[in-house]
């Protein structure tokens, strides 16, 4: 349920009507948007409460919300979340580059690869210190040895940094470490992963599970808000359907219509989302063109021995800029903004 309230409406009177809602043992969640504010009512509310809302001064309208996700919804927040992180905007105007290797494997080819990332115009590393793989005999990672040495490249090259969170013990190390925290298509329904990482105020890029429904994922985003973090995007990439011909098939009408059930930004991974690296980029401009609102991209300076197996849809580093190349001339048509040359990020 959610309380709509008057545009002249003061602050005080806000706390008033949302002090009367929290009363009745339930949660009140205010958004203020550009036109109007939104109290959002969470848990089970008496049936007089709606009637009580309506007869206030203050409210115009109250509506009852029938999805199971409620934060996460639209509905309670009309207007685009935006997250800013050290000078970089995520669901605003300007499109979101994160580009980088699967994994971590040493000092010299993370530093190497963040170099090349900022060369090009992207804003955030991506690099996994942590893997969760298919086989248990396959390479899992470095470790906390390989968060610090993403974080000392983005540092020195001025790049924010994604890495892979796996359980609930390593969100706090990850946290320290990382200025995203990613959730892999496996764990999205990790909720005591996800109940911790409400915990924090660390930014999270939810990826959608490969068998799941957009309202399995955003109800899988709603535990992460409703532990308190507001910091969420959504990532589409891709899912498991009949066709053997790619990786995953990558689903673009997610991207709009996540946007029309959402306000949460929405981000695509075209790299596992075909895991074929001559397809990478034109997914890349069809998902910008589907309306994304930043893009993670494997990059490696050696995708044939790569230690994760995964160089087939990693893109060579030339492949990289000539992308955001493309991109810098595409973003305008889509809505967007994106110039090769950024700025340093301010730590």
């Amino acid at each position: 349920m959610i309380a709509v309230t008057s545009s002249h409406i003061s602050d005080e009177r806000i706390a008033e009507i949302v002090h009367h809602i929290e009363k009745q043992g339930v949660q009140a969640h205010v958004s203020k948007g550009t036109d109007r504010t939104v109290i959002g009512i969470i848990g089970k509310a008496d049936p007089k409460l709606a009637e009580q809302l309506r007869q206030m001064s203050g409210i115009e309208n109250v509506i009852k919300i029938s999805k199971s996700y409620k934060l996460a919804s639209r509905d309670f927040h009309p207007d685009n979340t935006v997250i800013s992180i050290k000078g970089v905007e995520i669901g605003g105007n300007e499109l979101v580059i994160m580009g980088g290797p699967c994994a971590v494997e040493s000092p010299e080819q993370i530093d190497e690869i963040a170099r090349l990332v900022k060369a090009a115009g992207g804003q955030v590393l991506r690099g996994g210190a942590f893997k969760p793989r298919t086989g248990p005999y396959s390479f899992q990672g470095v470790g906390v040895e390989g968060l610090e040495m993403m974080a000392e490249a983005g540092k020195k090259h001025g790049l924010l940094t994604i890495t892979e969170v796996m359980t609930p013990e390593y969100v706090d190390v990850c946290a320290e470490h990382a200025d995203i925290l990613q959730v892999g298509t496996r764990n999205m329904q990790n909720f005591d992963l996800l109940r911790k990482l409400g915990t924090i105020q660390t930014p999270v890029l939810l990826k959608r599970g490969f068998s799941s429904t957009y309202d399995e994922f955003l109800n899988a985003a709603e535990y992460i808000l409703a532990g308190g973090n507001p910091n969420v995007m959504l990532c589409e990439r891709g899912i498991r359907t009949f066709e053997t011909y790619t990786r995953n098939t990558l689903d673009l009408t997610a991207i709009p219509v996540l946007h029309q059930l959402s306000h949460l930004p929405v981000i695509s991974d075209p790299s596992h989302g075909t895991g074929r690296r001559e397809l990478v980029e034109t997914m890349c401009k069809a998902s910008v063109a589907a309306g994304a609102d930043g893009l993670i991209v494997e990059m490696h300076t050696d995708p044939d021995n790569s230690m994760t197996g995964d160089g087939v849809q990693s893109l060579f580093p030339d492949q990289f800029a000539k992308l955001l190349q493309d991109l810098e001339k595409l973003a305008p048509l889509c809505g967007k903004t994106f110039e090769t040359k950024k700025e340093p990020i301010h730590s």
